[in-house]
């Protein structure tokens, strides 16, 4: 018997007959109602998050079967820290903070189809997207944490894959959290104050140089020359009105 496969990406336990699937399954007169609920049931665990889903039909007797997989990395994380999307701006906006523990739940989850040798390659993979998606793990940022997983700091954990941290502990992260939060945002707010700085210094440095170049207006050029002595009068003074000008007298020097 001949196959069909059609793959679909849903929200768990809140399939539809959208046009995505009408248009590809209705055309092999499969049952869409009853694909519709075995979905629901069977991806109800995952609600709230994008969850791939891939129906195989048998084109002759009109039967199917499901293959539910795993939601994305991504989707897992924002579960798990309780936020509907990440964060835009990951390197300074920082929307969760996870144990270890739950990074194992998440590896756990995604184990199949993440293409690593052993478990604490997966673990580290997944902290990773938490980086991306500007989530904190145990109150560090990626490369910290994955040098401390190298070190055996979190063998324990990983190694009998422990997944529920104590609610004290996630009380202790959150507050955290909220602390690295508000340390970042000074640091921000400290970067701004020291750009907007440095425009105003540049634009005083360039009103400077303007008014040392603009040429002066018309008539103060003329204004200028008319006060300079002319040629030859350098340092004289001009005499009273009515005075002649005094001359030593030839005859004076002579007789001297």
């Amino acid at each position: 018997m001949s196959k069909e496969i059609v793959e679909i990406m849903i929200e768990g336990g809140k399939a539809s007959v959208g046009p995505q699937m009408g248009q590809s399954l209705a055309p092999l007169g499969v049952n869409l109602q009853d694909i519709i609920n075995q979905i629901n049931e069977k991806t109800a665990s995952f609600n709230g998050m994008k969850v791939p889903v891939k129906i195989i039909v048998e084109t002759e007797d009109k039967s199917f079967e499901l293959e539910i997989g795993t939601p994305p990395v991504s989707e897992l994380i924002k579960k798990e820290i309780g936020v509907d999307k990440g964060s835009g701006v990951p390197n300074k906006n920082k929307v969760g903070n996870l144990s270890m523990e739950q990074i194992v739940k998440i590896a756990q989850m995604k184990q199949d189809s993440l293409l690593f040798n052993n478990f604490k390659s997966a673990v580290k993979s997944i902290i990773g997207s938490c980086n991306s998606a500007g989530v904190l793990v145990e109150s560090k940022f990626a490369p910290e944490v994955n040098k401390e997983i190298e070190e055996g700091k979190y063998d324990d954990i990983i190694n009998n894959q422990k997944t529920e941290p104590s609610e004290e502990r996630k009380a202790q992260l959150q507050k955290e959290l909220k602390t690295i939060q508000a340390e970042i945002k000074k640091e921000i707010e400290r970067e701004e104050a020291e750009k907007k700085a440095e425009e105003e210094k540049a634009k005083e440095l360039a009103a400077a140089a303007e008014e040392v170049t603009k040429e002066p207006e018309e008539g103060e050029e003329a204004k200028e020359d008319e006060e300079k002595p002319t040629e030859g009068e350098e340092g004289a003074e001009a005499p009273a009105e009515g005075e002649k000008p005094s001359e030593e007298s030839p005859d004076k020097e002579k007789k001297e």
